[in-house]
C-alpha cells in the first residue's frame, strides 16, 4: 500500500507528464508578474512631468502633511495659548457653486513639529469641524477631547520633548486632552498656529465618488506666548504643498491677517493625516494594482486544477489509480497537495515580480506610489500565493465532486471572479457588494488589500476604492473555509460512490 509520500510522488508526476499542464501554472505566473506593471506603464502622471512625491512619516507610512502654518520658533520650554472664536469653511458644491459649510474633520489648533521637514514627528491640539477637539500626533494616533465648538481655548505646553493639549471652554479651567514625547524634538521647534481642511468627499447614489475643494478659515483671539519663544515676528506659509488630500477652492488662496495681540484670521487646506485610498488618492499607484494580473493567472490555475482530476475520470483512469491506493483520501490528499504547492508558488513568485516591476515603471512614468509596510508589502506577495492555491485546491475539490471540468471551472469562476468583479465595478450598491465580498469565495481577494483605513480621514472606503469588508486574513479564511467543505464533500462522494 503506497505511503502519503509515494502517492504525492506518483500525482506529482501525473501532472508533470502533461506539458499542457506545466505550461499553464508557468503562465499564470507570467501573466500574475506582467499585466499590472504592462497597464501602468499606458499610464503618465496627469500634467505630463513627475507625479507628487508622497511624504513619508516617522513610521515609513505615506502621509499628508499639509496646513497653512503660522509659526515662530519654542527654544526650549514654554506654553502657546490661543482662543478660537470663529470655524468656517469654504467648499465648492458644483459648477460656480460655492457652500460656506466647514469640513467635519477641517481643523485649527495649535502646533509644534520636530522640524520643518514635511513628515517629520508633530504633536497638535486642534478644533475640528465636526468632531469636537483632539490631540493628533505621528499622523495616526488621534485622541479625542469633548465635543467643543466655538468659542474654544486650546493650549500646548512643550517640557523638554514632551509636548502636552488641553483644552478649556471659558480659558480658566483647562482639561489635558493628550500628552506626547516627540524624540528629537528640536532646540528651536518651529510652532505656533494651523488651520487646514481635507477636500470634501461625497458618495452619489450609484456609489460614485466625487471630490470636491475644500478650506478652512478660523480666527484665533489674542495668543498667549511664555517660556523660551524666539522674538522673530510670526510668519505665515503653506507648509507641505497640498498632499493628496486637499486643494484650495478656485479663488482662494492660503494666508493670514491681523495679529496676535488682537485677532487672527488664518485660511488654510490640505492635511495632517495618513495618506489613504479612494477617491482622496488621485491617480497614485498601489501595490494591489501591481498584482492586477492576478485574475488571469488565476483562471488558469483553475482550469489545471479542475483538469487533473476530471481528466481521470473522463478516460477512466481514476479506477487505476484507486486500484494502486485504495485510500480514496490520500489520493485526494495527494492532488490537493500539488495544486496548491503550484499555486502558491506561481501565485506569490509572480506577485513578487510584479511588485519590483511596477515599482520600477511607475518611477520611471512619474506615477506616485503609495509606500507600504514591508509586513504589508509580505502579506501582499504572500498573500497572493495562499489565494492562488486556495483557488487551484477549490477547483480540484469541486472537479472531484461533479466529476465535469467544464462545470467545476464554471462554478468556481461564478462563485469567485464575478462576485468580485462585481463588487468592485461602480454602480453595485455599497451594501450589496460589501455582502458579496463577505459571504462568497470572493472575500479571499481580501488579503491582497494594502490601503489602510483611519476613521480621522474621509474618504470612499468602498470596494471599487480597493477596501473590503473584512480585514486581510478574515477575508482568507472564508476563501479557505470554502475549500475545507468541499474537499470533505469531496473525499466523501470519493469513497461511497462508484467510479
Amino acid at each position: 500500500m503506497m505511503s502519503f509520500l509515494h502517492q504525492l510522488r506518483a500525482e506529482w508526476a501525473k501532472f508533470h507528464s502533461v506539458r499542457a499542464w506545466i505550461l499553464a501554472v508557468l503562465g499564470a505566473a507570467v501573466v500574475t508578474a506582467a499585466l499590472g506593471p504592462l497597464n501602468l506603464s499606458t499610464q503618465h502622471a496627469p500634467s505630463g512631468g513627475p507625479g507628487p512625491t508622497l511624504v513619508r512619516g516617522p513610521d515609513g507610512q505615506a502621509v499628508n502633511d499639509s496646513f497653512y502654518f503660522v509659526r515662530r520658533h519654542l527654544a526650549g520650554d514654554g506654553t502657546i495659548t490661543a482662543r478660537i472664536t470663529e470655524l468656517s469653511g469654504i467648499t465648492v458644491t458644483g459648477p460656480d457653486r460655492v457652500s460656506h459649510e466647514v469640513q467635519g474633520w477641517a481643523k485649527a489648533g495649535i502646533i509644534v513639529k520636530q522640524s520643518l521637514t514635511p513628515g517629520s514627528p508633530y504633536a497638535a491640539i486642534m478644533l475640528t469641524g465636526a468632531h469636537g477637539v483632539r490631540f493628533q500626533d505621528g499622523y495616526t494616533h488621534d485622541t479625542a477631547g469633548p465635543a467643543r465648538t466655538v468659542p474654544c481655548w486650546l493650549r500646548l505646553t512643550r517640557s523638554a520633548d514632551t509636548v502636552t493639549g488641553e483644552e478649556s471652554s471659558d480659558g480658566t479651567h483647562w482639561q489635558r486632552v493628550g500628552s506626547v514625547r516627540i524624540p528629537g524634538l528640536a532646540a528651536d521647534a518651529p510652532a505656533g498656529l494651523f488651520v487646514t481642511s481635507p477636500s470634501t468627499v461625497h458618495v452619489a447614489a450609484i456609489d460614485v465618488p466625487q471630490t470636491n475643494p475644500a478650506a478652512a478659515v478660523a480666527t484665533f483671539g489674542p495668543v498667549a506666548l511664555t517660556g523660551a519663544w524666539t522674538p522673530e515676528p510670526w510668519s505665515g506659509a503653506q507648509f507641505g504643498g497640498l498632499g493628496t488630500s486637499g486643494d484650495y477652492p478656485p479663488g482662494v488662496d492660503g494666508g493670514f491677517t491681523g495679529n496676535a495681540d488682537a485677532a487672527l484670521t488664518v485660511t488654510g487646506a490640505g492635511d495632517i493625516a495618513p495618506v489613504v485610498g479612494g477617491s482622496v488618492l488621485g491617480n497614485g499607484a498601489t501595490v494591489e494594482g501591481f498584482v492586477g494580473g492576478t485574475f488571469a493567472g488565476l483562471i488558469a490555475l483553475v482550469v489545471v486544477a479542475a483538469l487533473f482530476i476530471t481528466t481521470e475520470y473522463r478516460r477512466g483512469l481514476i479506477r487505476t489509480t484507486l486500484a494502486a491506493c485504495p485510500r480514496p483520501v490520500r489520493v485526494l490528499g495527494a492532488k490537493t497537495t500539488v495544486v496548491a504547492c503550484l499555486g502558491f508558488t506561481a501565485g506569490t513568485l509572480g506577485a513578487t515580480v510584479a511588485v519590483l516591476a511596477g515599482h520600477h515603471i511607475a518611477d520611471a512614468h512619474g506615477i506616485y506610489t503609495v509606500p507600504v509596510t514591508t509586513p504589508t508589502l509580505l502579506r501582499v506577495e504572500i498573500g497572493t500565493g495562499v489565494l492562488s492555491a486556495a483557488m487551484a485546491v477549490l477547483a480540484l475539490a469541486l472537479g472531484a465532486v461533479l466529476r465535469s471540468g467544464a462545470t467545476a471551472i464554471t462554478v468556481v469562476i461564478v462563485a469567485t471572479v464575478v462576485p468580485y468583479l462585481l463588487a468592485v465595478s461602480p454602480g453595485l450598491p455599497t451594501v450589496a457588494a460589501q455582502w458579496l465580498l463577505r459571504v462568497t469565495p470572493a472575500a479571499g481577494f481580501a488579503i491582497r488589500q494594502s490601503l489602510p483605513r483611519f476613521a480621522q480621514v474621509d474618504s470612499s472606503y468602498i470596494p471599487p476604492d480597493g477596501y473590503f469588508p473584512l480585514a486581510p486574513w478574515a477575508g482568507a479564511a472564508v476563501l479557505c473555509g470554502y475549500c475545507v467543505v468541499a474537499f470533505t464533500a469531496a473525499s466523501f462522494l470519493l469513497r461511497r460512490r462508484e467510479v
